[in-house]
């Protein structure tokens, strides 16, 4: 098999070096209390200091991380940056239309997550209450993930693409009091029906009382009623500053659906201490991630990934994330590649499904773009064959970028195999070492560890 090395050059410019991190590793395992106590103090800003690190019974699968300490992930997302960084790029979205984007500093993020977490408490939504978010891959996607997170509220975001029906079963099952949606969305130059979804899922829910509606394109579907709220003609009504809320490490920070392949939908429930420090150091070890660094990751918010590392991961770590709408091939297959061009981008995290498909259309649509500001590439969601990989590295990154064949799944929250793009070396369809923390065991029907020859 294949082994592709990282440069010495790449080595010296990792954020950690092989051996740090092997001995970091090895911490992690012999001596977690410790070694996750320093990482929290590191990584995290608290309000008050936790009693215990780690409380766990794997009999009842009972896990508590960093009871009693108090923290908010909206503060450590946004707040805790402003002092260095107010003026920095925290989002940059590109939307479906090529000609359609912006960039928001941390200072106005700051600003639009206060106003939306006050619109929230306008309507009665408080700590321990379940929004659901179903919207395009807007900035206000962000924005209302944050605000929940804000005030305490759960939010449960569904993917837009979803149907009338998933939507219903979601709300149902995680009893949402309020919903935040967009009257339409753009993808592929495609409109898709929100609003009109929400209405008809809302016939069956009658415990949502407040519907806060985006107006993405110039449709009017707001009803004017008590339910149905304006966030465009309301939202500068509300004061640009918001308390944060002191959440216990173990408070509830989101649901989240798995995509239910496998029977009805499932709900993971994150909590916010441990959730948010893996989500962060993992973000950070793993891309090698600069300060400097313009990150993408192509995902939407729907799922785990966008949670992680759109909105959670790189945020917390003051990170500039992209944020797109739109789908990779439209206007054309070489949408991504212009992308990465145009932001310059230096981290790109994608699925092996497209890395597939733009694969199929072959090395032509590269050619509109240098891709020379890309130094890590990733990959997520499924295994991906060594023959897709090794175009990603050639081609793509034009053999000089690592891949990180990332592996993990809704219910870790955060990555658990990988290699580290500072330094691991490479094999086309390995997934790579386990990330800090974690001991991998392969185990039989029974339950019984399976020892390896």
């Amino acid at each position: 098999m294949k082994i592709f090395t990282v440069s010495e050059a790449k080595k010296k410019n990792s954020i950690i070096s092989e051996e740090d991190f092997n001995s970091e590793y090895q911490e992690s395992i012999n001596n977690p209390e410790s070694f996750w106590q320093k990482k929290a103090e590191e990584t995290l800003d608290w309000f008050s200091n936790w009693g215990e690190v780690a409380i766990s019974d794997m009999e009842t699968g009972e896990v508590a991380w960093f009871k009693t300490g108090k923290l908010n992930a909206c503060f450590n997302c946004v707040d805790r940056h402003l002092e260095n960084h107010a003026n920095k790029t925290a989002i940059i979205w590109e939307g479906d239309d090529p000609n359609d984007n912006k960039e928001i500093s941390f200072q106005e993020l700051h600003k639009n997550v206060c106003q939306f977490a006050n619109l929230l408490k306008s309507r009665n939504i408080k700590k321990g209450d379940r929004v659901c978010i179903y919207m395009p891959m807007i900035p206000e996607a962000a924005y209302a993930m944050l605000a929940c997170a804000r005030i305490g509220a759960i939010h449960s975001v569904v993917f837009g693409g979803f149907s009338i029906e998933s939507l219903k079963d979601r709300i149902l099952d995680s009893d949402c009091s309020a919903v935040i949606t967009a009257n339409e969305g753009i993808r592929g130059g495609k409109l898709i029906p929100l609003k009109n979804n929400v209405d008809e899922a809302l016939k069956d829910c009658p415990n949502v009382h407040s519907v806060i509606v985006v107006n993405r394109t110039h449709s009017a579907l707001i009803n004017k009623n008590e339910v149905d709220v304006d966030y465009y003609q309301d939202i500068e009504n509300f004061d640009a500053d918001c308390p944060c809320e002191e959440m216990n490490a173990e408070d509830p920070l989101f649901i989240l659906y798995t995509s239910g392949s496998t029977g009805k939908p499932k709900g993971v429930l994150h909590t916010t201490g441990g959730y948010l420090l893996g989500a962060a150091l993992s973000h950070k070890y793993i891309f090698n991630l600069k300060e400097d660094s313009i990150y993408w990751c192509t995902a939407d918010v729907g799922w785990v990934t966008g949670h992680t590392y759109i909105v959670y991961g790189p945020l917390a770590n003051a990170s500039t994330t992209l944020i797109f709408e739109g789908i990779p091939t439209f206007p054309d297959v070489s949408r991504f590649w212009n992308v990465i061009d145009k932001h310059q981008v230096n981290i790109f995290y994608t699925a092996p499904t497209a890395i597939r498909a733009l694969m199929a259309h072959g090395n032509e649509p590269l050619q509109s773009s240098s891709r020379d500001s890309l130094e890590v590439l990733g990959t997520v969601g499924e295994p991906i064959n060594p023959e897709a990989w090794e175009w990603y590295y050639h081609e793509v990154g034009k053999g000089k970028c690592p891949i990180v064949d990332t592996w993990w799944q809704t219910e870790t929250g955060s990555i658990m195999i990988s290699g580290l793009a500072g330094f691991s070396d490479q094999k086309p369809g390995c997934a790579g070492k386990p990330f800090l923390g974690i001991n991998p065991a392969l185990v039989d029907e029974e339950g019984n560890e399976i020892e390896g020859l």
